[in-house]
């Protein structure tokens, strides 16, 4: 796996090596489809809209000017893509979706959580996670599958950073109550 940092590759493909881009496609490609799916819920639009993420960083890469990172600016374009896929679909998470909540997928045990292993907990929360309606997924999704910091978040989705701190206090509130129902449920 080659290591040089992404800089390196813009500056090749800004200086014509086009196929250097292909990297920085490889390297974040499976996060961006990951943030753009928990927030169109549909695999199909998400690798369309993924694609389209790529193709528009590629045609704007000469206006990265580097006042962040290379991983936050193309989270911004996706994050935006997906909203305009979702506005253009007139899709919207009502708050009744929340209740419907079912693992079929896993055994019903005494104390299900504390029996379950690391995989099949990740896949709850995962699965949870898509419950919640599209920007408080992505919210979730960012800080703590992406590991960025409020302050990136904040240049991603165009929020005040108590916005986004509410944002992520509102979701996890949602998620712990989507979490103990499913468990209820088995």
């Amino acid at each position: 796996m080659n290591h040089q940092s992404d800089q390196y590759y813009i500056d090749k493909v800004l200086d014509g090596q086009v196929n250097m881009f292909s990297v920085l496609v490889e390297r974040y490609q499976s996060l961006v489809y990951t943030v753009v799916y928990r927030m169109l819920k549909n695999k199909e639009q998400a690798e369309e809209v993924a694609q389209d993420t790529f193709v528009k960083a590629y045609k704007a890469l000469d206006r990265y000017r580097g006042d962040a990172k290379f991983s936050t600016w193309l989270y911004t374009i996706a994050y935006r893509k997906s909203l305009d896929a979702l506005k253009v679909n007139k899709r919207f998470v009502s708050s009744s979706d929340i209740k419907e909540i079912g693992e079929e997928n896993i055994e019903l045990v005494e104390d299900a959580l504390s029996c379950l292993q690391a995989k099949e907990r990740k896949q709850i929360i995962l699965d949870s996670i898509m419950k919640l309606p599209e920007d408080e997924a992505a919210i979730i999704t960012l800080y703590y599958f992406e590991e960025k910091s409020v302050k990136e978040i904040v240049e991603i989705v165009n929020l005040t950073a108590d916005n986004v701190k509410i944002k992520l206090y509102r979701s996890r509130k949602k998620l712990y109550s989507i979490l103990h129902i499913s468990r209820n449920e088995w």
